[in-house]
Parts: structure tokens; C-alpha cells; sequence
């Protein structure tokens, strides 16, 4: 029976597909990773021709991740849900959070193949760690898998991670209703913690860089990457309360000191964000009584 999947970013072949190219494994490849094939770096050195900086973006948002899980955990917050985790280079939740609170638990999610073998080897003795594979896209499934539920307890606060996913789920597929989705699951005092592809859509030299890259992702038959204005990605976090300082560059969120140099232009093309599902106001005033 042929596959009637659409090929696109968070969609992949049964089986390892060495044929095609793979997020997780161009992702692998920009942080200097050797879990790819030749596909994956053709692809990543055809982008790489108009935006040669691109592997220091990867860096930027991997440290992205590790301040908003810092944060997370200084707010109490002892369980993660990480969606379109990768391969093993790009697995930082863990280590970070587990640094801070040993007993934290985490579920990495992936649906690619190489991703859930590389995962579950890596993570096989660490009690505290799963890697699931499963459809982001697909919700209530996901968080039906017995895998997470045995594992995090979802009537409780969780941190969402959506980070470098949602900008390879294209317009068909609801990117914006998957995410709603997961918002009206996740439990009062819950987190969701979103970076995408952006296009400042002001005809600047930025605006050009990420047509371009998105021509290349999708035009020219790589497949995948979808660069959004900033109003479609706030849309993601639909009621959700933004942590400040909002939906920014990722080196505006909470940077660590100064910068050291000026901001690439390729860094300049995602943004971050963070988000808390509040608990009922009746609730809040039962608690503080």
C-alpha cells in the first residue's frame, strides 16, 4: 500500500529513509553531530550558500534551551515534554534539568526513527528519561501513549517544549489548532515554550534572507521550513500568558550578560517564547485562604 503521508517536515517514511533528508538529522549535522548522511549535509550546505551562519544559530538556540529550562525548574516545575526532540546531540533537557532537580522526570518525542533508536539507547539506564516515538501532530494520541502517561503525571504542571518543530508543520496540517490542542490538555500551572522560523515581513534584508531560505526548504525540493510573521506565531500560544520578556529574538530572552559581538543575521531569523497556563482565579483565592 503506498504511503499517503505527505512528505513534509514532521511527516517521514517508515523505516530509516537514507534518501531523503531529516530534520533531526540536519539539526544533528549544524551542531556538529555525526548521527547523518550525506543528504542531510547536502541539504544543510544548499542552505548554508545564502546564510553561512547558520550553524551559530543552531548553537544560539540550544542556549536558548538551556536558560528557559533553567528558568522552569527555578519555578518549580519538575516534569517536560519535549516534542521534536532529535538525535542525541541535541538532547540537552535532561542533563539541564536534571542538574538542577535530580528527581525531575522528562519524555523526549520524536517520529523519526533514527531519532527513537539513537534515543532509547542512549537513555536506556536512566530511569527518569523516556524517548517515545510518535505523531506531534496528532495530539490526543500522543498523550494517550502509555509511555508518557506512565511516566509524567499530566493532571499536574508540565513544561511543553516546542522548540525548532513547529516551523516544519506546514499551513495543511493546523499548526496553530495542534498546538491548541495541546494547550487545553496541559494542566493549570503547566508551561509551553515555543521557537520558530520568523519572517519580519518588513522588506528588510532579514525579510529576504528567510523568503529565500524558506524557497529552499520547501520550493526546492527539500521539503521543509516555513518562516512566519511574528503575529502567526504569537497565535500559538493562543490565551496562554507570556512570560516577559515575550515572543523575542533568542538572544533577547534573558541573555546571560552582554553580547560579545553583533548578532548574526541568520540568528536574527528565530524567536522564542514562553507561556503559563494560569490556574483558575477561584482556585488561586481557595489556596491563599
Amino acid at each position: 500500500m503506498p504511503d499517503l503521508l505527505p512528505i513534509t517536515g514532521v511527516r517521514t517514511r517508515s523505516g530509516i529513509d537514507t534518501t531523503h533528508a531529516s530534520i533531526a538529522r540536519v539539526y544533528d549535522y549544524s551542531l556538529g553531530g555525526t548521527d547523518n548522511y550525506a543528504v542531510d549535509r547536502y541539504v544543510f550546505d544548499k542552505l548554508r550558500e545564502v546564510a553561512p551562519n547558520l550553524a551559530d544559530a543552531a548553537g544560539m538556540h540550544r542556549r536558548w534551551v538551556h536558560r528557559v529550562v533553567r528558568y522552569l525548574t527555578t519555578m518549580g516545575i519538575d516534569q517536560f515534554l519535549d516534542l521534536g526532540a532529535g538525535l542525541p546531540a541535541a538532547l540537552t533537557t535532561h542533563t539541564i534539568v536534571q542538574t538542577e532537580n535530580p528527581d525531575a522526570r522528562v519524555v523526549y518525542v520524536d517520529n523519526d526513527p533514527v531519532c527513537y533508536a539513537c534515543g532509547r539507547a542512549l537513555l536506556e539506564t536512566d530511569p527518569r528519561t523516556r524517548y517515545v516515538r510518535a505523531d506531534l501532530t496528532v495530539p490526543k494520541a500522543l498523550l494517550q501513549q502509555p509511555e508518557i502517561t506512565e511516566h509524567l503525571d499530566l493532571d499536574g504542571p508540565i513544561a511543553l517544549i516546542l522548540g525548532g518543530i513547529l516551523h516544519h508543520v506546514d499551513d495543511a496540517l493546523g499548526p496553530a489548532a495542534v498546538t491548541r490542542e495541546y494547550i487545553d490538555a496541559l494542566s493549570p500551572g503547566s508551561y509551553l515554550a515555543i521557537t520558530h522560523f520568523w519572517d519580519p515581513d518588513d522588506g528588510s534584508e532579514a525579510h529576504d534572507l528567510a523568503r529565500e531560505l524558506q524557497r529552499r526548504y520547501t520550493d526546492a525540493g527539500l521539503g521543509w521550513g516555513w518562516y512566519r510573521t511574528r503575529r502567526q506565531i504569537l497565535d500559538y500560544f493562543a490565551d496562554l500568558e507570556i512570560v516577559e520578556p515575550g515572543l523575542v529574538e533568542l538572544d533577547d530572552w534573558w541573555p546571560p550578560g552582554p553580547a560579545q559581538r553583533p548578532r548574526l543575521l541568520e540568528e536574527r531569523l528565530i524567536l522564542g517564547g514562553l507561556a503559563h497556563k494560569p490556574r483558575p482565579r477561584q482556585l488561586i483565592r481557595m489556596v491563599t485562604r
